[in-house]
C-alpha cells in the first residue's frame, strides 16, 4: 500500500538575468536585495560584469551568450522558480539566447528592457534593440520600460501624458503583454504617474514625486526587481503592481549614505502603501 506523502510548501524563488553593478545601486545586486526585502529566495543569471558607481560606467565586460544560457539551465534544472526578471543583455546573441531559455523553462517572465543608464552610458547594442522588440518582449508576461526605452521600442516621440498614455497601450498590443511604462523622465510634477496596460484596459499607478532625492540611481532595476518579488509571492497584479511602486518610494524616502556625495536608495522600514494609488482610465 503507498504512503501518503504530504506535499512540499516551497519557499517562492525569483531568478534575475541582468548585468552586475560594483557599486550595488542597480542591476543583480539591486534585484537580490530587493528580493530578500519581500521574503524571496534570489537566483542569478549575470549578463555582464561592469565596473561602475552611482555616478558613471567605466567598463563592462559580457559574459558569453552561452554562458548566460548556462546559468539559467542550472538554476532551472534543480530550483523551482515562480518568476524571473530580465534586466541588462547587452547584446542581440545574449537576448537570443535569454529568450530561448525563457521558453524552454516555461518561465513567468517581468521584462526591463534596460538600454541606457541613468549616467547616460548605453547598456544595449544598437542591434540588440531589434532582438527585444522581436523576440524578448513578445515572450513576456509584464515589460516596465521608461520614456526613453519606450521611445526606441515604437520609433516615435513621447512628450506628454497623452503621448504616455499611448505608449502604453500601443507597446501593449505590439508585444502581447502587460505593460508598467514608467514615467520619472518626464518632467516634474506633483506626482510620479506610471501608465498601466494590462487586458486591453489602461490604469494610471502614481505616487507623490520626490524632486530633491539624490539616490536616483536603480530605481528602474529596484521597480521591476519588486514586481517581480510580488509576483513571486503570488500577490495579484493590482496588488504587486501597488507593492512595487510602494516599495521604490519608501527606498527613495529611506535612502542611505554610502559616500561622502553619495547615497543610495536601500529597503524601507516603513510601509508606503497608502501613498500609492492605482485608478482605470
Amino acid at each position: 500500500m503507498a504512503k501518503n506523502k504530504s506535499k512540499i510548501e516551497l519557499y517562492p524563488v525569483a531568478l534575475t538575468i541582468a548585468g552586475s553593478d560594483s557599486g550595488g545601486g542597480a542591476g543583480i545586486q539591486a534585484d537580490l536585495r530587493t528580493f530578500n526585502a519581500f521574503g524571496v529566495f534570489g537566483c542569478t543569471a549575470i549578463t555582464a560584469v561592469t565596473a561602475q558607481n552611482p555616478h558613471e560606467v567605466r567598463r563592462i565586460d559580457a559574459i558569453p551568450p552561452e554562458g548566460v544560457r548556462a546559468q539559467i539551465d542550472a538554476v532551472c534544472a534543480a530550483i523551482s522558480v515562480r518568476y524571473a526578471k530580465s534586466g541588462m543583455l547587452g547584446t542581440a546573441p545574449t537576448v537570443r539566447a535569454v529568450t530561448e531559455a525563457v521558453r524552454a523553462h516555461h518561465l513567468h517572465l517581468v521584462a526591463d528592457p534596460v538600454m541606457v543608464a541613468t549616467s547616460g552610458a548605453v547598456l544595449l547594442e544598437p542591434d540588440a534593440v531589434k532582438a527585444v522588440r522581436e523576440l524578448l518582449l513578445p515572450c513576456a508576461a509584464w515589460i516596465t520600460p521608461n520614456l526613453p526605452e519606450a521611445e526606441l521600442l515604437l520609433e516615435r516621440k513621447l512628450r506628454s501624458h497623452d503621448d504616455y498614455r499611448e505608449a502604453a497601450r500601443m507597446c501593449h498590443e505590439k508585444f502581447g503583454c502587460s505593460v508598467l511604462l514608467k514615467t520619472g523622465h518626464a518632467p516634474e510634477g506633483k506626482f510620479a504617474v506610471d501608465y498601466v496596460c494590462n487586458e486591453g484596459k489602461l490604469y494610471a499607478l502614481s505616487a507623490p514625486r520626490l524632486s530633491k532625492t539624490k539616490a536616483s540611481h536603480g530605481t528602474g532595476c529596484t521597480l521591476s526587481a519588486a514586481l517581480t518579488a510580488a509576483f513571486a509571492m503570488k500577490m495579484p497584479w493590482k496588488q504587486a503592481l501597488c507593492e512595487a511602486k510602494a516599495f521604490v518610494l519608501g527606498s527613495l524616502h529611506e535612502t542611505v549614505q554610502i559616500g561622502s556625495e553619495t547615497e543610495a536608495m536601500y529597503p524601507p522600514v516603513e510601509d508606503y502603501l497608502h501613498s500609492v494609488k492605482l485608478e482605470q482610465l
